[in-house]
Parts: structure tokens; sequence; C-alpha cells
């Protein structure tokens, strides 16, 4: 007996498992948060201390913050409601992979908001977020500590980029290549 063909994002009868809505919704708004970060980081690093490099830094810490509650719950939603299976077609390799880089930027969405808040905490600079909640510092005053968490901080903002990178690549893949509903499922549109 041939092995059923996976359904294929090029015939319409076929609707693929989807995250569901609030996963979907969750995934592209992290996505926005991160570039929209790395933008205003990118931006801030090089400017000469003012009044608008300082509203550059609390934008930053803020959407930091923003990203560290947002994975909060995402990652107690994807305990809750577990994502939809890989296709059957996949090679073992693929899923490890998958597996694997997943893991690795969850870590990624806790670790590096937590080192930069710990950075801040070394450097003596309280974060207030939003400008109203004051967020306790973890850690006393300490130059040098706060100098060595500003590069474990960018190492790993680094490594989100590359996870990213190859976590896009992987997607267009499965679309333009593999032809499978991989990427149509988290797509905000696509129906759970």
């Amino acid at each position: 007996m041939a092995a059923a063909q996976p359904q294929s994002w090029s015939n319409p009868a076929s609707v693929p498992a989807a995250y569901s809505l609030p996963a979907r919704l969750a995934h592209w708004l992290v996505a926005l948060l991160i570039l929209v970060n790395f933008c205003v980081a990118w931006t801030m690093v090089d400017m000469k201390l003012s009044p608008a490099k300082l509203k550059l830094f609390n934008y930053h810490k803020w959407i930091g913050v923003t990203v560290f509650l947002l994975a909060v719950l995402r990652l107690s939603w994807r305990l809750y409601r577990r994502p939809p299976a890989l296709p059957e077609a996949m090679r073992a390799w693929e899923k490890r992979a998958a597996e694997i880089t997943h893991r690795l930027l969850y870590l990624l969405l806790f670790a590096i908001p937590l080192s930069g808040w710990l950075m801040s905490s070394a450097k003596g600079f309280q974060t207030v977020y939003l400008g109203k909640l004051p967020i306790p510092d973890l850690l006393g005053k300490n130059a040098a500590l706060g100098a060595a968490l500003t590069g474990v901080h960018e190492a790993l903002t680094w490594l989100l980029l590359g996870l990213l990178a190859l976590h896009v690549a992987a997607a267009l893949k499965h679309h333009f290549i593999d032809r499978d509903d991989v990427l149509r499922r988290m797509l905000p549109w696509t129906r759970a």
C-alpha cells in the first residue's frame, strides 16, 4: 500500500493543523518586538550620551521586559496546549533540529531579558517598567560585573539573531521547497 502524501499548501482543500490563535498572535508580536528592540539597541549604542539616548535605553528595557512577560505566557500556553505535530514526511533529523532550535529560542527569550536586567542592576540603573513600575535590582552596583554582563547580553543577542535566521530559513524551505504546511500553520490568518 502506498504511503499517504502529506497535505500540500497548493491543495486548497487541505487545511493545516494550525497553532492556536493566541500562540500565533504571541509568536508574531514577540517577533516584531525583537526586531524593533534590536533596531533600538543598534541605534542607541552609537549615540552620544543625551536625553534621546536615555529615552531609547528606557524603550529598550521596556520592550525587553515585555518580551520576557510574553515568553512566560507563551511557554505557559505551550504547556497547556501542545503545538500541532510536525508533518510525518519530515526527516527525523529535521524534527530534532526543529525541537532543539525551538528550545534554544525559548531559552534565549528568557536569558536575554534576564541578562539585561542583571546588567542594568550591576551598572546601577534600575529598570522602571513603562516609567511607572520599579523593578527591583537583582545585583548591587559593580562596574566590572556590569561590563561582563554587557558582553553576555550582546553575545546572547547575536546567538538569538543567528537562530532566528535559521528559523526563518527553515520555514521558507518548508513553504517553497517542501511545499508543506509548516509555515502556513503559524500565519495569523490561518484557521486553527
